[in-house]
């Protein structure tokens, strides 16, 4: 059970997801929080983020004869994880197509609340097949957007367009960002656990809009 607990709080925190587990957990982790119902909990946003800072720093250690903590290319990097939010996304379409109706259903466990299909399938109607995209960007609703999707069955050709583009632009744009900001300012990877919190309140911006929305339309 301990060890349990140690995976799991290495998988909350970005760094220790690629210092344990390097391009291969990092893959694992995009493709969980896409496209799997228990894999919300996950820090997509900031782990883009600080994959494409250290991809960066990585490499300015290396052109000193060090060891980087990523050493790999800012292609590899961008074009590996997104191969990997888009099979998510697939994943999870498959699953809501499969289970469809009995989602809403279910009753909430540790893993599982009603109420995040309920805040995907809000969001999809408001946004139509542009929340495929939008969502990427959105904590929680970017793991359930494509389970709404496959719930509602939407158009596959439909799905395919908006998750490609979806994944390429969500990836691209967070892993490009903390490259170049890494080469610009290499020693901001002393202040990782700052850009994290940073991170994570500025994403979470959009989820609490669309809640509070939801407050004011119900009252």
């Amino acid at each position: 059970m301990e060890q349990f607990w140690d995976i799991l709080h290495t998988l909350m925190h970005p760094k220790s997801i690629i210092e344990y587990g390097g391009l291969a957990l990092l893959i694992f982790v995009i493709f969980a929080e896409t496209g799997l119902f228990f894999g919300f909990f996950l820090p997509g946003d900031s782990l883009l983020f600080i994959a494409g800072l250290l991809c960066a720093t990585s490499e300015e250690a290396r052109s000193l004869g060090q060891n980087g903590v990523l050493n790999v290319s800012i292609i590899t990097l961008v074009l590996s994880v997104s191969i990997a939010g888009i099979a998510g996304n697939f994943v999870g379409y498959w699953f809501g197509k499969r289970t469809g109706p009995l989602l809403f259903k279910r009753d909430d466990t540790l893993l599982f609340k009603k109420k995040y299909i309920e805040s995907a399938r809000d969001f999809y109607q408001e946004y139509g097949g542009a929340a495929l995209v939008l969502g990427r960007f959105m904590p929680i609703i970017r793991t359930f957007v494509p389970i709404f999707a496959g719930v509602v069955q939407v158009d596959y050709k439909k799905f395919v367009w908006y998750n490609v583009m979806g994944s390429f632009l969500w990836v691209a744009s967070m892993t490009l960002s903390g490259y170049f900001l890494g080469h610009t300012f290499p020693q901001i990877q002393n202040y990782l656990e700052y850009i994290v919190i940073g991170i994570i309140l500025v994403s979470m911006v959009p989820v609490a809009i669309t809640f509070l929305r939801k407050r004011v339309i119900k009252k």
